[in-house]
């Protein structure tokens, strides 16, 4: 089957703004099963990326087709595995890390789970890994088991073992050092001729100095996924904005409205999918170890749920377990995950932190209180229940934001994740932020969606005439970047 057939009728990336239902999204042009917007049908204006992720749940190989032309993503294949379900150490491999539950993990255990993955995401959509495929970006949100944030850096490289092993070439995990590097009908789409990839993706750089947050790559990415996710809406979700990504851990990013970067001038991190994973085992339905929502939840769950008793539960669990704020300049760990505060705020950025006592210590208390609430409310409640749980966590996290005076005035807010999107989360989300923000966005997949709008920025491959980066209503910022760079070569040759 041509690349062409397997492109046309692609599912494309859904994303929910506040002036739409998703009725109404779904009837909506922008959602139409078709390829490209005014284009013809071409296989070359498509640039094909595989995400590849490892999270503390899940696994995953994401293959998304963006149109070079509209800067609209289609998906291809979504491929998701349990990351509980990778195998266990065999003698003389080292451990080098653990999941948020434990679950151990040596570079070839990984470097397996990946390949199998990526194989089977590619079967599925028919894809060629070595003619179709354009890019790999590699990306974890295991963090919670690691020493320090560097020691993240063990598990990409796990990852871009996995991805070898796969058949997946060197040169498709790095960035072309010139247009001539770029397969041939890639190259009228590239910029590199005129700007080079400096570090930032979407317009937004990150934190300088040292590492502040271990999953700071995850933040990067969700971010740049919602700004190209919220090209399906009419929303303008430009600098500045901020985003917030429900994966198991939580990951998000506080953006201002510099140019032609804008600055990330704060941080969200600690537990997210978590806490309601940890309610969920109460039931006793999953796994006591590895089992989480999304092995129970369908959509059928929430019908004759007691929504008052829901938030009536989910505001006892916020006031006896969960803790948000301003991350202590003396913690080393929020939420279980990896911090350095020291060089975050010497750097300008404020770091907010999701917990569950003290680095996760009161899980087993929410289960406990999980337990109680399955057996007085029943599986309904309890699951509405959930929702609730993260829609505060999200209103605590905006509030704690504000107070601290980091989230500029215009601001958009983007929501992603299975603990932010799923159920009746997007719609209690916004009854407790909307007045905050001048819009909200929810968008599914966003950390692959970023991943590739990386590799678009790793290649130069923007769309000045519909920009992703730059500030709200402004255009593209390709002059500006141009201008920069040039003084900084004309610096290095005097």
């Amino acid at each position: 089957m041509s690349l062409l057939k397997r492109l046309f009728g692609p599912k494309p990336i859904i994303a929910k703004s506040k002036y739409k239902t998703i009725e109404e999204i779904k009837a909506s042009p922008f959602t139409k099963k078709t390829v490209g917007s005014g284009y013809a049908l071409n296989p070359d204006v498509y640039y094909i990326v595989a995400s590849v992720e490892l999270g503390n749940t899940t696994t995953k190989c994401i293959l998304t087709a963006t149109n070079l032309n509209t800067s609209r993503s289609y998906l291809l294949d979504k491929t998701v595995n349990m990351t509980r379900d990778i195998r266990p150490p065999k003698p003389g491999e080292e451990v080098f890390g653990k999941t948020v539950w434990g679950v151990e993990l040596t570079k070839e255990s990984v470097a397996e789970l990946v390949r199998d993955t990526i194989l089977e995401s590619a079967k599925r959509a028919r894809i060629d890994i070595e003619k179709d495929l354009d890019f790999v970006v590699r990306s974890t949100g295991v963090t919670a088991g690691f020493a320090s944030p560097k020691d993240v850096g063990q598990l990409i490289i796990a990852l871009a073992e996995g991805c070898l092993k796969a058949g997946i070439p060197p040169r498709k995990m790095a960035p072309a050092l010139s247009v001539d590097n770029l397969p041939p009908r890639l190259r009228k789409f590239s910029l590199l001729d005129k700007v080079i990839f400096d570090g930032a993706v979407a317009s937004v750089i990150p934190p300088t100095g040292r590492q502040v947050v271990a999953n700071e790559m995850e933040g990067e990415l969700v971010t740049a996924g919602i700004k190209i996710g919220a090209k399906w809406t009419k929303i303008d979700y430009r600098n500045p904005c901020v985003s917030l990504d429900f994966g198991t851990t939580l990951a998000g990013r506080i953006v201002n409205s510099a140019e032609p970067y804008a600055r990330t001038i704060g941080n969200f991190c600690g537990l997210a999918g978590a806490i309601p994973d940890a309610l969920i085992r109460g039931t006793e339905m999953v796994d006591k170890e590895g089992g989480a929502a999304i092995d129970l939840y369908k959509k059928s769950i929430l019908k004759g749920a007691n929504w008052k008793k829901a938030r009536e539960n989910a505001e006892m669990v916020h006031e006896k377990v969960i803790d948000i704020r301003k991350v202590p300049e003396n913690r080393r760990r929020f939420g279980t995950v990896p911090v350095d505060p020291e060089a975050a705020y010497e750097a300008g950025t404020t770091l907010i932190g999701c917990d569950a006592g003290k680095n996760g210590d009161k899980l087993p208390e929410l289960t406990e209180i999980g337990h109680e609430i399955y057996q007085e409310d029943g599986i309904h409640t309890l699951f509405a229940t959930l929702d609730y749980v993260s829609a505060l966590i999200a209103k605590r996290l905006i509030d704690e934001a504000f107070e601290e005076g980091v989230i500029e005035e215009g601001s958009v807010l983007g929501v992603t994740g299975r603990a932010g999107i799923t159920g009746e989360k997007p719609r209690l989300i916004l009854e407790y932020v909307n007045k905050r923000f001048k819009d909200v966005v929810f968008v599914s997949d966003a950390l692959a969606l970023g991943a590739a709008v990386m590799a678009r920025c790793m290649n130069s491959m923007g769309t000045p005439h519909t920009p992703i980066g730059g500030r709200q209503g402004g255009p593209c910022i390709l002059g500006m970047r141009r201008k920069i760079q040039q003084k900084k070569e004309e610096k290095w040759i005097e």
